[in-house]
């Protein structure tokens, strides 16, 4: 007779818990980056091509933060992928940090390398027209999050 597999369960004692409360923490903000810097480019960013310039979207305080809101949700994404390096959630541990790792970094050069491709006309790519140079300091943020899996990689 051929042993039963072992299943597969969100508490399992060699793997450990697949959710544990940073990884949720990681998870909402990335979540949360996202949707900051979503909603601040459809509803609040007053296009520059268009004139005249309507007014900027609500919230006020949005409007009034302009390119800041990038780094508010920016940041909030990398510190979730710091985040989620630990070792207490998936990314962090056995195969995960090295799918973290690799992810952040080809996603850092793809980002990077699509800024320099499409540098002479940048203004039909969503997020990249707003931030110009600063896609560069993006693109090497995500590879800087990349390192920090890289410590934890055995």
């Amino acid at each position: 007779m051929s042993k039963q597999k072992a299943r597969q369960d969100f508490l399992d004692p060699v793997r450990g818990p697949v959710f544990t409360a940073r990884f949720v923490v990681a998870l909402v903000l990335i979540a949360l980056g996202i949707a900051w810097i979503a909603y601040y480019y459809l509803a609040v960013r007053v296009d520059p091509a268009v004139i005249p310039a309507p007014k900027p979207g609500g919230p006020a305080f949005m409007a009034d933060l302009e390119k800041w809101n990038y780094l508010i949700g920016f940041g909030a994404i990398m510190v979730g992928l710091a985040i989620s390096a630990h070792p207490s959630t998936p990314l962090g541990r056995g195969r995960g940090v090295v799918v973290g790792m690799l992810g952040c970094f080809l996603i850092g050069l793809l980002w990077i390398c699509t800024f320099y491709v499409f540098s002479n006309d940048i203004t039909a790519i969503p997020v990249f027209n707003d931030l110009g140079q600063f896609n560069l300091v993006v693109g090497i943020a995500l590879m800087a999050v990349g390192f920090t899996f890289a410590t934890h990689w055995e």
